[in-house]
């Protein structure tokens, strides 16, 4: 099944026929993040962790005591959901990130959760890998194909990314990284120039040919930290990967939620 997907951009508007789906805590403090804007922007009533406000659909991931929750009591959620979605097939369902944030969740936990969910839904872009394709193998060659100026004097105008000497799941990485907010903050508002900085300094000491103009540096370095986070890597393999004295395999999915 083909799904549509958004560039996880902070929005405040949405058709009319669309419903804002956002991860919450069973208390309904809705005080940060997606849950936030639920309240300010789309009618979730704070109170109310839980289904339908609105125009905005409460996912649990966190429990009344603002603990995080099992993944199997999250995933019991996300299959009523699923219900839901299918019982009101005229709607679309815009989907945050549920679970990535203050719960604390990887991307690769929450995402295929959501595996056989109706068309009428609209994932954000780091979902793809897990719903859709899977993550690419990373090698020598995608690795230093990152180390363009040329992709970070176009990084808002992702329109380049098909001219890449890439496959098809690879030129799907180059978008999830390039959409991932890590310099300056992170998608959660977090200052995260000490990590990259510290990441630069380690791949500059090691690496031959590793020059990038210094307005383009910093955005790199984010763009190495999130595909460390996704890949689970250290610095070490990234520069095994651009010395290409081995290949790295995705992580496996998480089919099992945690007991």
């Amino acid at each position: 099944m083909t799904y549509h997907y958004h560039d996880e951009s902070i929005i405040k508007s949405l058709p009319e026929d669309t419903v804002f789906v956002f991860g919450s805590n069973m208390a309904g403090t809705h005080a940060g993040g997606a849950a936030k804007m639920a309240v300010e922007h789309f009618g979730a009533v704070k109170g109310v962790g839980r289904g339908w406000a609105g125009q905005s659909f409460a996912i649990p991931t966190m429990n009344e005591h603002l603990q995080q929750m099992p993944l199997s009591q999250i995933q019991h959620y996300i299959e009523d959901f699923k219900i839901y979605t299918k019982n009101h097939p005229k709607m679309k369902y815009f989907i945050t990130s549920i679970g990535c944030g203050v719960a604390g969740y990887k991307t690769e936990e929450i995402a295929p959760m959501f595996k056989g969910i109706s068309h009428n839904v609209i994932f954000p872009i780091s979902f793809r890998p897990f719903v859709e394709r899977t993550l690419p193998k990373l090698t020598q060659h995608f690795i230093q194909t990152l180390n363009q100026d040329d992709i970070f004097q176009q990084i808002d105008d992702h329109s380049f990314i098909e001219k890449l000497d890439l496959s098809d799941n690879e030129k799907s990485l180059v978008t999830i990284l390039l959409n991932t907010p890590m310099y300056p903050t992170d998608s959660n508002g977090r200052d995260r120039e000490f990590e990259i900085q510290d990441i630069l300094h380690t791949l500059k000491s090691k690496l031959p040919n590793f020059d990038l103009a210094p307005e383009h540096t910093l955005i790199f370095g984010g763009v190495i930290l999130a595909l460390m986070e996704l890949y689970h890597l250290n610095e070490q393999d990234i520069i095994d990967l651009w010395l290409g004295k081995r290949e790295l395999l995705a992580p496996k999915a998480a089919n099992k939620a945690k007991k």
